[in-house]
């Protein structure tokens, strides 16, 4: 029996479906030592990681050897002065030392800080003066070191420098390192309640904000991983992320291995359909999450026979219907999207036991309770459009959900208001009880009267054969308050032109109600992004 089962209580309801879920854990909970290191302790051989890489080189990884060289890098760290509290980034891509420093980090309870490499300089600076580093972790590629180095010294800092598989002047190689390390580790206490992990958000306004959250927030995952992503005890989950974004930690570590689920690793810069499919029809992957762009190019490539694929979840952006329909009718599989933040864990999906609705959040998580507030707070009708809003339990805490803004206690308050988790998500419940949603409410275009949310907007442009990539945001109208605009970039063999621009409009339009009309089109070389490649909808108003 997995082991997230000691952690929780299932109640299900006459059909077999989750109804509820609740958790129970010692006030010392601890990932590392609670779930890591008992399952080393239990079942030795039991597979943790399967990890690969373009090179074709291979690696398959026990939870004995989890057990193993986290301690080793967790004395590695210790003699460097690592202590609890501190706060250290790791910067690994998907190489597999990530997966040993971040248990290494959690036994010494450190604070880990992800971060993705394709951070520029001055990203770093600012990550490093807001956190306080104390140590960084980071890969070799990318010049990840030298931008590492510059920013330390824009930043006045000082920080304990490793790197891994190579060695770069300046930095200690922990790959060789660990090799060498002792392997025996005494637990160091730790409380549930102490800062596990950072991470820097990125907002389409202002500076990232930090996320921050506690020991407690792997078993939220739970839910994640067994009724989402349908990972089975003795199966090979394989999610498409890099590991320096949260849904590393959806997909990747947590939920998995607390249903007894190995990881599939893929190390890789460039997405390539064929070689992804390659390596899960290779390693036997049971179980796939990735985000709506890889099952469109999926689509479009051609979707080869993946016999072992039992599953397939997505979140991150908007599923096309036509993508969902193609991909269902060549697996035969339906694709079950999800929907939460970096804030939070899964807050809503198409879980097991559900026929999964295409373009549709699915319902909220039997974890947590959501309701869809107005303005005034109270609740919405059926149809109506509201904010997603998790309602703590009655002793006003909610796991799952972050604990803190980084110095920012005042942000943190105001998402807190009344009592309440406010997302900043706008959504819908249709009359068969599942929930659609219509984007941030800053983002929600009033125009002539009615709220339109730009993604409705955005799924029909996409079905355009000459729009590559689009953002609809509301501009001023002195008729309207607000005009709908598009801005949209070409694909090749196009090019911009009133006669383009017309037909766009036309095409969308008569498939579109009237409130929903697009009024003025920008054609543009590209979007306005954060790093984690989302469309700066703000910059886009101010053009």
């Amino acid at each position: 029996m997995a082991i997230y089962t000691k952690f929780c209580n299932e109640i299900f309801d006459n059909n077999g479906n989750l109804e509820k879920i609740t958790l129970s854990y010692p006030d010392n909970f601890n990932f590392a030592y609670d779930v890591v290191d008992e399952v080393a302790k239990d079942e030795p051989d039991k597979r943790a990681i399967v990890w690969c890489n373009v090179e074709g080189e291979e690696k398959i990884f026990t939870f004995a050897d989890l057990r193993t060289y986290s301690n080793r890098i967790a004395n590695i760290f210790k003699a460097s002065g690592i202590g609890k509290g501190d706060r250290v980034m790791l910067v690994l891509k998907r190489h597999y030392e990530y997966w040993f420093a971040a248990i290494a980090l959690h036994k010494l309870g450190a604070v880990m800080i992800p971060a993705t490499h394709m951070l520029t300089v001055s990203d770093f600076v600012y990550r490093i003066k807001a956190s306080g580093v104390k140590g960084i972790v980071c890969t070799t590629m990318d010049d990840v070191p030298g931008k590492v180095t510059k920013a330390l010294e824009k930043a006045g800092a000082k920080a304990k420098l490793w790197t891994v598989q190579k060695n770069i002047e300046g930095f200690e190689n922990l790959t060789t390192l660990m090799e060498t390390a002792s392997d025996e580790f005494e637990r160091i206490e730790t409380k549930v309640t102490d800062p596990m992990m950072l991470y820097f958000t990125s907002g389409t306004t202002g500076f990232p904000k930090g996320v921050i959250h506690d020991h407690s927030y792997p078993l939220a995952h739970i839910v994640t991983a067994k009724y989402w992503q349908q990972a089975e005890d003795g199966g090979l989950h394989f999610t498409v992320a890099e590991t320096g974004w949260a849904k590393a930690s959806w997909g990747k570590m947590y939920g998995q291995w607390l249903v007894g689920s190995a990881v599939m690793v893929y190390d890789f810069d460039n997405f390539e359909p064929k070689q992804l499919t390659a390596v899960i029809n290779k390693y036997g992957v049971t179980s796939f999450c990735a985000p709506p762009t890889v099952y469109r190019y999926l689509v479009r490539k051609g979707i080869p026979d993946m016999p072992t694929l039992k599953h397939a979840s997505t979140a991150g952006e908007m599923l096309a219907p036509e993508v969902f329909k193609k991909f269902t009718e060549k697996t035969g599989i339906p694709l079950c999207e999800g929907y939460g933040q970096t804030e939070t864990t899964l807050l809503m999906a198409n879980f097991k036991g559900r026929d999964p609705v295409a373009g549709s959040m699915g319902v909220p998580s039997p974890f947590y309770n959501i309701k869809l507030l107005g303005r005034d707070g109270n609740p919405v009708e059926m149809g109506e459009v509201g904010e997603v809003c998790v309602i703590p339990d009655d002793s006003g805490r909610q796991v799952g959900v972050f604990t803190g803004y980084l110095d920012n206690q005042e942000q943190y308050n105001y998402v807190w208001r009344g009592g309440v988790y406010h997302t900043g998500d706008a959504a819908y419940m249709d009359e068969n009880g599942n929930y659609w949603f219509h984007g941030r409410f800053d983002d929600i275009i009033k125009t002539g009267g009615f709220r339109v949310g730009p993604y409705e907007v955005e799924n029909v442009l996409m079905e355009h054969s000459a729009v590559v990539e689009c953002s609809v945001v509301g501009v001023p109208d002195t008729l309207r308050g607000q005009a709908i605009k598009a801005f949209i970039v070409l694909g090749s063999g196009y090019k911009a032109s009133t006669e383009l621009e017309l037909e766009i409009k036309n095409f969308c339009n008569q498939k579109l109600a009237e409130y929903k009309w697009i009024r003025l089109v920008e054609f543009v070389d590209e979007m306005p992004k954060t790093i984690s490649g989302k469309i700066k909808k703000t910059e886009l108003r101010l053009k």
